[in-house]
């Protein structure tokens, strides 16, 4: 969940590498730090904080270098202060930048403590650094040290290393983290995500499992995990700066929760017209192994997760498929019953995260029919180890809070549906009318956004509040979570979220006048069931909050009530659109209480560690 960037050129590195800071910052946030090369001296600068603090540091202290590696820190061994932030150096020799966690660090310790090494940190990295410095000293280069290193490591790593006495050289290594290289022209770079080196190429090598890369300013070599030296493909991103920066907006997450018409449309672009999803949309042989699922199995996280289950009434609803959905980290730890002819769907943004990853290579040994991925990252290594995928396209993501992944996550799932729901024979003028509603999904979401105003104002009541209760049912009930989970990420207010239905079986204790309670109403048959849970909360004097359809028959007399209706375009497009409001209400809630919007205490955006 770290920030690497390193760089080896002609030039100095350290601007570099604060840029690349700066864009990989959205990681973590906890500390930062780097360290550079220069006339055969190493100089290591670290902040705790954000790299505003090591922007600081470096102006007070003007460090210069040709060679650097760089880091930005979501704390997981020791505290988020300077002792614990990276670059971990041995003997003011060896430096190094860790993503990931090293699970065998304390035995690593205790052996190279009697090796007489001794340890500033209290983190699992700076093992890497003394085990380095022993094997060079023992004489291997720079390489091979690195790469008996991490033959001795267990976990998940993506490492950048420098030595004094190699100027011009960094290694880096990657297992379960991402790692990719910057091709320039006479200067290579490292980058646990492209964001960081889009400032200074925007080609890339995505480095695989179990790679070692040595960059020098003029060349890069890569070897595979058994020791081969193996070429990657060069690819060019279509990233652009531009992509990655705020515009007139003033947070990240406002930015992006303003995309989402123009990233559904993108998700959408090329795979519907006239009424019917193309052909070959899922990859040129999908049909063959999508014909044979009779069972869907969603393994994903946060966000993901709820989007998985909105999916879930989906599948079962309109393709009549039976489908289970579970927390990714609950997955990998119990014994898992497999239907025959299950579709085990994964769904991530970056295609990185931990958990997720594992439960996708775990189901491997557990008789799937096949995997499936949904992700936002074209070289990701979900997308690289699944056997169909379908990508989102929406684009860079740099607010923790995830708003326009959700909504892209949905409507790649609504596709799957409808192709699943075509293959088992659901009629064709059913389907023509779903997908002409999805469709119109990004039209539907700039009428949402046009709510922003009204919906500013309802944020005002929320600011003195510690609790909120968020009710929904049916696919809504997923959009409650979400809009639960987008509250307590950015105000931190505890917030929780109830199917309606649940109201009398615990949560109604709860309310009182003191306590928001937001419903999320759309005009379908549960409908009638919802406005009996809303009058149970208004009966106890709860201040309800309820986003419905335009088309719903709902109405709030009295003063313990704010109605706020949505244009929702069609039952089945509605989680999407109903779920527009929920980010804003939860923007603007955090923006009155002063918290960091774009960078929640505690939290990082890709959860690449467990």
């Amino acid at each position: 969940m770290c920030g690497i960037v390193a760089a080896c050129t002609q030039r100095d590195v350290v601007p570099i590498l604060l840029a690349g800071l700066h864009a990989l910052e959205y990681r973590g946030y906890d500390s930062a730090g780097l360290a550079v090369l220069d006339a055969g001296r190493l100089t290591r600068l670290r902040a705790p904080g954000k790299v505003s603090g090591l922007d600081a540091l470096c102006h007070v202290s003007p460090t210069h270098g040709r060679t650097g590696i760089a880091h930005t820190r979501w704390a997981t061994h020791g505290a988020p202060n300077e002792a614990n932030a990276h670059p971990h150096v041995s003997r003011d020799t060896v430096a190094v930048v860790h993503n990931g966690i090293i699970e065998n660090h304390a035995e690593l310790r205790s052996e190279l403590q009697a090796a007489g090494y001794t340890f500033t940190s209290e983190t699992d990295t700076e093992v890497i650094a003394h085990l380095v410095h022993k094997l060079t000293t023992d004489g291997m280069s720079l390489r091979e040290a690195v790469a008996e290193a991490v033959r001795r490591l267990r976990g998940a790593y993506a490492i950048a290393v420098l030595h004094r006495d190699h100027p011009g050289h960094v290694v880096g290594a990657r297992r379960g983290s991402p790692l990719c290289v910057g091709v320039g022209i006479g200067e290579h770079f490292l980058g646990s995500d492209v964001q960081a080196l889009i400032q200074v190429t925007n080609r890339i090598v995505y480095l695989e499992e179990g790679d070692v890369v040595e960059i020098t300013p003029d060349a890069l070599a890569i070897h595979s995990h058994d020791g081969r030296e193996v070429a990657r493909k060069v690819r060019e991103s279509d990233l652009s700066l531009d992509a990655v920066e705020r515009g007139q907006f003033r947070h990240y997450m406002l930015k992006e929760i303003f995309e989402q018409p123009t990233a559904i449309a993108n998700t959408l672009e090329g795979r519907i017209a006239d009424g019917h999803i193309l052909p070959n949309i899922f990859g040129v042989d999908a049909d063959k192994l999508l014909q044979r699922v009779r069972h869907v199995h969603i393994v994903a996280c946060g966000t993901s997760y709820h989007a998985g289950m909105v999916a879930r009434y989906w599948l079962e609803g309109i393709a009549g498929i039976p489908c289970t959905v579970e927390v990714a980290s609950e997955y990998r730890y119990r014994k898992v019953v497999v239907m025959p002819d299950t579709l085990f769907l994964a769904i991530s943004q970056s295609g990185e995260t931990a958990d997720t990853l594992a439960a996708l290579r775990d189901g491997r040994a557990r008789g799937y029919l096949g995997s499936f991925a949904i992700c936002n990252v074209p070289e990701s290594s979900l997308v690289r180890e699944s056997d169909l995928t379908l990508m989102t396209r929406a684009g860079p993501e740099i607010g923790v809070a995830s708003t326009k992944a959700f909504t892209t996550q949905l409507s790649a799932l609504a596709l799957l549906a409808l192709e699943l729901a075509r293959i088992r024979g659901v009629a064709a003028d059913k389907l023509a009318a779903m997908v002409d509603e999805l469709a119109s999904l990004p039209r539907m979401l700039e009428g949402a956004l046009k709510l922003e105003p009204a919906i500013a104002r309802l944020a005002e009541a929320f600011v003195d509040k510690h609790h909120a209760l968020f009710l929904g049912r049916g696919a809504q009930y997923p959009v409650a979570m979400e809009g639960a989970l987008k509250l307590k990420e950015i105000s931190y207010i505890h917030a929780e979220a109830y199917p309606a239905g649940e109201l009398k079986h615990g949560p109604l204790a709860l309310v009182d006048e003191d306590m928001p309670v937001i419903a999320v109403a759309p005009n379908n048959q549960l409908l009638e069931k919802l406005k009996s849970n809303l009058e149970e909360v208004r009966a106890r004097g709860g201040q309800l909050y309820v986003f419905a359809d335009a088309e719903a028959d709902v109405s709030l007399n009295g003063n313990r009530g704010h109605l706020l209706k949505v244009d929702s375009g069609g039952n089945f497009i509605a989680p999407a659109v109903l779920t527009v409001p929920l980010q804003l209400l939860a923007y603007h809630v955090a923006v009155l209480r002063g918290t960091d919007v774009d960078q929640p205490r505690n939290l990082a955006k890709s959860v690449t560690v467990e």
